[in-house]
């Protein structure tokens, strides 16, 4: 009795050891694992970074262009003003 009650104690301490070690395997690779995506997510966050910069550089570009094409629009409308000043002011010299 004594033998089986001392294989069950063996038998059972080495089934703990494999699930022990079959644990700490998985938490070895968990860790690699979460290891990898803070590395992935760092970078990918890097990256987007300079594509914002980027995109909001052309964004600002764009911006620059539409104001100067609001202030020439702008001077071109007072130039046709005062052309039409003018025009109005000779056709009333020579009424």
């Amino acid at each position: 009795m004594t033998n089986s009650c001392s294989f069950r104690i063996t038998r059972t301490a080495e089934d703990l050891a494999q699930t022990v070690a079959a644990i700490s395997q998985r938490l070895v690779k968990l860790e690699q694992r979460i290891d990898s995506l803070e590395l992935n997510s760092n970078d990918s966050k890097d990256i987007q970074s300079d594509e914002e910069i980027v995109m909001l550089d052309g964004v600002d570009q764009l911006l620059q262009e539409c104001k100067g094409l609001l202030n020439k629009s702008s001077n071109d409308v007072e130039g046709d003003e005062i052309w039409l000043e003018e025009s109005v002011s000779n056709q009333d010299v020579a009424a």
